[in-house]
């Protein structure tokens, strides 16, 4: 991560020169717009970078002003300090998507930077705002990125939503970790994030069909799902809504016909410690005939890690009780298992 520790040097001189840019390129758009109109993407780089150029002479940035190119951020630097990210549109609007957020090609010792936007629909018009001061939202293409919006009203930008100046976030060693903090405080029940991650856990980039996986790996994903998501024990209309979502978000799996993975096959009867239950719902004999394997997933997941799937605070002493408590009380929302008491069943079989 880059920082500087120095002032901003000849700050009111540089906004001059900002300001002279940007009336000579509005100038420029009005005397000769079809040119300007051609200027899309990176091609209007080293056009403002030889304007400013033009205007430096005589101030303090004279030959300072160097257009880097490429995939350095950002595009145009001027006494190795100061910097302008150069984004066009050909849309009459002012919003575009800008880098990302994790600024890994950052110039060195770049420390101000500016946001310098070409509408290059029409009318054609350029402003120019700091770069922080137009930065709206966090949004995914590959990368979570900025959303530029140059309209943007004072207080409103994402630094703003999270409480953390601009500065405080990209200096952060994770500086995702804030961004998905927000919009997890933001989600309604039955959503998750769909790309954003704060872990360095890796996500597979094929998306995969429930009937391509082998049997193993199927038991292992119902394994985990029966402990990250008890309410699938449950009657309840949405229980498997978390899970098709944890299933793509997490595991890169759809699954069609969630609700056949534990729902088939009607009710059976089950033996535990020499004696019969009757007429118990497949889901329930599916979690007991894998129930060594379920433990597994339940000691090997961090008590943190179960707490934010079951809404519901956990210890790693506790965490076994606790999921058996979980499955017990929803289980008790089914017609079909009201005759059975799950947590004494689950505590014999697993103690």
């Amino acid at each position: 991560m880059v920082v500087s520790v120095n002032s901003e040097p000849h700050k009111n001189e540089f906004n001059a020169l900002l300001n002279s840019t940007i009336i000579e390129l509005n100038a420029h758009a009005k005397k000769s717009p079809k040119k300007i109109e051609q200027l899309k993407g990176n091609k209007l780089e080293p056009y403002v970078g030889d304007v400013m150029t033009e205007l430096a002479v005589g101030t303090a940035f004279e030959n300072s002003i160097e257009v880097i190119g490429g995939q350095k951020f950002p595009d145009i630097i001027a006494n190795k300090f100061y910097g302008i990210e150069v984004k066009t549109t050909t849309q009459n609007h002012w919003k575009t998507t800008g880098n990302s957020l994790l600024e890994s090609t950052r110039v060195e010792d770049v420390e101000r930077i500016f946001m310098l936007f070409g509408k290059l629909g029409k009318p054609i018009e350029f402003k120019c705002r700091a770069y922080e001061e137009c930065l709206s939202e966090v949004v995914v293409t590959h990368s979570p990125r900025y959303l530029i919006d140059m309209n943007l009203e004072k207080g409103k930008t994402i630094f703003d939503k999270i409480k953390t100046p601009y500065d405080t976030l990209r200096q952060k060693k994770n500086p995702i970790k804030p961004i998905t903090d927000y919009y997890k405080s933001k989600l309604k029940p039955g959503q998750d994030l769909w790309w954003i991650q704060d872990t360095e856990q890796a996500s597979n980039l094929v998306i995969n069909i429930w009937n391509n996986l082998n049997q193993k790996e199927k038991q292992e994903i119902k394994n985990r799902a029966m402990v990250y998501f008890p309410e699938v024990f449950s009657n309840r209309g949405d229980k498997f809504a978390r899970l098709a979502i944890w299933l793509v978000t997490k595991e890169s799996v759809v699954c069609p016909n969630i609700r056949d993975l534990f729902t088939a096959g009607g009710k059976d009867d089950y033996l535990i410690k020499n004696k019969t239950y009757k007429n118990i719902p497949r889901i329930y004999i599916k979690l007991f005939e894998n129930i060594d394997s379920v433990l597994e997933v339940l000691i090997n997941t961090s008590s943190i890690e179960l707490t934010e799937y079951w809404n519901e605070k956990t210890s790693e002493k506790k965490k076994i009780m606790d999921w058996i408590e979980l499955v017990s009380m929803n289980s008790k929302t089914v017609s079909g298992a009201k005759h059975l008491n799950l947590k004494q069943m689950l505590n014999e079989i697993i103690f």
